[in-house]
């Protein structure tokens, strides 16, 4: 293979493309954390702000944000003890993971394929402990055996979020490409968007249809530039909360932990109510805009971080353009 010559690799490192990710901003525990207490105190739930907060800093390629993120969630997730070890990690870990995957459909596969790696790297440096445990089994094959069904979740996730207008927007997306909407059905909403058959390994890692909604916003947010799109996944959310999709997840994360008669049973069930109505809590107006509000959060400490490594302001957080220099010829 014939080497590059240095000024090509020069150009393609050089620092106004941003060719590296976003370092973590050093106030970024401090946003997390309030994001994580307005959510307490309004009583949306632990999961909301821990998936807009991952799927923001994915967004903002951020891969060096996660490890404060994960040891603040850790803290804070469902049933976990109030020590960062290994066991309070694990499910934390793993549903910030599946929150990395689904962004592909929302920003493509490189920052998703960078920030994973660099999140799965940090795991096993900062927590050799919990590497074994992570989980290492695909779940999304697609099979001829499986194929209908991993199509049927599809369409019934895109009908969710669209309809009355699924149809509608389908024949619109096959005007501009016949085979757009094809790959965005075939290729995301099925294998990707839906989530898999409940695993064996217990944990409760699945993002589910209203929080997949969550991912959306806040992905579209700090990715900038499709207002469209965020309003249509805004509306998304709230139809997951008029269809009943979270009384039903929620109501099958509880019964799907382990254990459990009696008092301990009813305190499940307790908990799921109350994730339930938080979630409808979060799809009102006030809700949404809290999400809105605190993307924008994570946007700006991003934004000042990337300013402050290359000196050139980034509303975004995607890659900015060189400036031009002021001639003196």
């Amino acid at each position: 293979m014939s080497k590059l010559s240095p000024s090509l690799k020069g150009l393609i490192n050089a620092p106004f493309a941003r060719p590296g990710p976003t370092p973590a901003p050093r106030n970024i525990e401090a946003v997390y954390t309030k994001i994580a207490d307005e959510a307490r105190e309004r009583k949306y739930g632990e999961k909301p702000w821990l998936a807009l907060s991952a799927a923001a800093t994915f967004t903002l390629n951020s891969p060096s944000s996660l490890g404060p993120l994960l040891t603040l969630a850790s803290s804070r997730w469902p049933s976990s003890s109030s020590s960062p070890s290994s066991s309070a990690l694990l499910a934390p870990a793993e549903f910030i993971r599946e929150i990395g995957l689904k962004c592909i459909s929302f920003n493509g596969i490189p920052r998703t394929i960078n920030t994973l790696n660099s999140f799965r790297s940090h795991l096993s440096s900062a927590h050799p402990d919990l590497s074994p445990h992570l989980s290492s089994t695909p779940t999304r094959q697609t099979t001829p055996s499986n194929i209908s069904a991993v199509h049927a979740r599809g369409r019934q996730l895109w009908e969710s979020i669209y309809t009355p207008l699924d149809t509608k927007l389908e024949a619109k997306l096959a005007e501009a490409h016949p085979d757009l909407p094809v790959h965005i059905l075939g290729s995301h909403y099925g294998p990707l968007l839906s989530d898999p058959p409940s695993g064996k390994n217990g944990l409760d890692s699945k993002v589910g249809r209203s929080l997949t909604s969550v991912v959306a916003i806040a992905c579209l947010r700090a990715q900038t530039g499709v207002g469209p799109q965020v309003l249509s996944h805004v509306f998304g959310l709230r139809k997951a909360v008029e269809q009943g999709a979270h009384l039903h997840e929620f109501a099958a994360a509880a019964a799907g932990q382990s254990g459990g008669e009696g008092s301990v049973k009813g305190e499940k069930e307790r908990k799921s109510e109350e994730e339930a109505e938080g979630i409808e809590r979060l799809a009102s107006d006030e809700g949404c805009e809290w999400i809105l509000r605190s993307v924008d959060a994570i946007s700006e400490a991003m934004a000042a971080a990337a300013a402050a490594q290359d000196g050139n302001m980034n509303e975004g957080g995607f890659a900015s353009p060189m400036r031009k220099r002021e001639s003196k010829l």
